[in-house]
């Protein structure tokens, strides 16, 4: 019996060892000890793979943009010549009896919930897995397409076409991160260079897409072999291992519990065996939080993290470059074909410029990436590049319209889009390093809504307005053009705010206690099973 009381006195005094990470999750130090963020990956999902993956994915969803936009698809409503002799329309318009007015709704309708849900998508990224949270994007976007070939009515299609866009808002503010957060160090840029050239490439590929499915066989196939193609890859966000941004805790780690007054964080009387085993007290208090009080809390991170976005200079002045480039662009693609051809006679003007923005659109983008990296990417660099390629883009694209030749402009023009893509990448680089890992996601969600609000949305109405008062082509065009000398003056001065890269800032995140006074954090046993058999694997 005074042997037993001696071991036990024993045991009291002596120091308890120190435990590692992944052995004693009741570690008291856990409490400001940092956690990976970074899940393991599956061995057979390499980087590269990752990036053709997202590729294809973004590739896809710009076919649907120029599929919907073709003539085989879109196509035309019926109508009566003098004689008495009517048309049968064509495609949507023709077998809806759209007005011109409800076909232009049609091919913006997906704005409605990209702007709407792109905030959503990248708040929630805070307590989801990214990952998985694009898988779900991916699945509204394939059940929305196949929608659209399977609708009745003007009013199902549109609903359908708002859905794409609640869709493409999961994949456009989550991917660009994920390819930062893989790509080599040496080319990060260039791969984003690629993920955005495939917008460019994807239309032009839909425009072909659409006009032979359309023309060949009925414009609703074309929906349905956009849902099926893209079938597999929302199966795969959900089927393979979760993949985990940089900047976030993995959701293992963040499902801890907050014990409630009745229960203690430890069981009293218990040895370090049990301790060393996990054994777990569950929360009555946390699993009957109301989400009422989830939601409360959700919108307080979300109104915080956009408090600190709007808070960063460097951000603030990208952003504002990038919506004075996008009014342009977004005015060019809308009335560039009507203005070309009023200006300079041109037999097709949809051709030669939709040749120019595919073909520039993707050699610029590449471009621009390439240039970036070979010259040290680095956020002073990419305003360099942004501010250079962009007045110079705009002394081409100026000169063109001032130029009475027609080759004499598609030389000029050509070159003038060709500086002017190559701020693709740089522009989203700053936008992803300007901010902690944590905040990538609404950076990038920001950043859409802001070019399509501000730029591209309002810049097609408005050129319209001008060309209405001033009855010239070339005059609204010029003005047009002249609001890329303000992107590029808006960007220059980037260069002289202090910056600095926080790609690195929150690697990993603390997990902090509910109490901060006393309580430990609880986790659910199998929760911390979970995690240590994905670490092993």
């Amino acid at each position: 019996m005074a042997q037993s009381e001696q071991q036990q006195q024993q045991q009291q005094h002596q120091p308890p060892a120190k435990p590692t990470q992944s052995s004693n999750p009741f570690n008291p130090q856990m409490t400001t000890s940092p956690i990976s963020v970074s899940a393991p990956n599956p061995s057979w999902f390499s980087p590269k793979r990752l990036l053709v993956i997202l590729c294809t994915i973004n590739m896809i969803n710009y076919v649907d943009r120029g599929a919907i936009a073709s003539n085989g698809v879109n196509g035309s409503i019926g109508i009566c010549d003098d004689s008495g002799i009517c048309s049968a329309g064509s495609g949507i318009q023709g077998d809806f009896k759209l007005s011109n007015f409800q076909d232009g709704v049609l091919s913006s309708a997906f704005m409605v919930g990209l702007l709407m849900a792109s905030p959503i998508f990248a708040s929630l990224a805070k307590s989801h897995n990214p990952f998985r949270l694009i898988g779900v994007g991916l699945s509204v976007w394939t059940f929305a397409t196949a929608g659209c070939g399977s609708s009745i009515d003007f009013w199902t299609i549109a609903i359908c076409r708002m859905l794409i866009g609640v869709g493409e808002a999961s994949f456009i503010s989550l991917a660009a991160p994920f390819i930062d957060d893989h790509a080599p160090a040496p080319q990060k840029t260039a791969w984003l260079a690629m993920f955005y050239m495939c917008i460019p490439t994807g239309i032009a590929v839909g425009y072909v897409y659409g006009g032979f499915v359309g023309d060949n066989f009925s414009w609703r196939y074309a929906f349905w072999g956009e849902a099926f193609c893209m079938l597999p890859f929302a199966v795969l966000a959900f089927a393979m291992n979760p993949l985990q941004l940089k900047g976030f805790a993995p959701a293992e780690s963040r499902k801890f519990l907050e014990p409630n007054e009745t229960t203690s964080p430890l069981i009293e009387g218990s040895d370090n065996s049990n301790i060393n085993s996990c054994v777990i007290v569950s929360s009555d208090k946390a699993s009957r939080s109301s989400p009422a009080s989830k939601s409360l809390n959700q919108l307080s991170r979300f109104s915080k993290d956009m408090k600190e976005l709007l808070r960063d200079k460097v951000y603030v002045v990208n952003i504002l470059g990038y919506v004075s480039y996008n009014f342009v662009i977004g005015a060019y693609s809308y009335w560039g074909p009507k203005a070309g051809y009023s200006i300079y006679r041109m037999s097709n003007p949809d051709l030669l410029f939709g040749g120019i923005t595919i073909v520039c659109g993707i050699l610029g983008t590449l471009a621009g990436g390439l240039i970036l990296d070979s010259v040290n990417a680095t956020i002073n660099n990419a305003f360099k590049l942004l501010s250079g390629a962009t007045i110079l883009g705009a002394i081409f694209c100026f000169s063109a319209f001032c130029v009475r030749s027609l080759y004499f402009f598609v030389v000029l023009f050509s070159m003038g889009e060709l500086l002017v893509f190559a701020t693709q990448a740089p522009v989203n680089y700053v936008s992803l390093r300007c901010v902690k890992p944590s905040l990538r996601p609404l950076s990038m969600a920001v950043s859409t809504v802001s070019i399509h609000i501000f730029g591209d949305v309002p810049s097609s109405p408005l050129a319209g307005i001008l060309q209405d008062h001033v009855n010239n082509w070339k005059v609204t065009t010029l003005v047009v053009t002249s609001v890329l000398f303000l992107a590029s003056g808006i960007w220059f001065i980037g260069i002289f705010i202090s910056n600095s890269d926080k790609f690195s800032e929150d690697g990993t995140e603390e997990v902090s206690t509910v109490d901060r006074a006393t309580k430990k954090p609880l986790f659910e046993e199998n929760t911390i099973e979970g995690a240590q058999d994905s670490g092993e694997a």
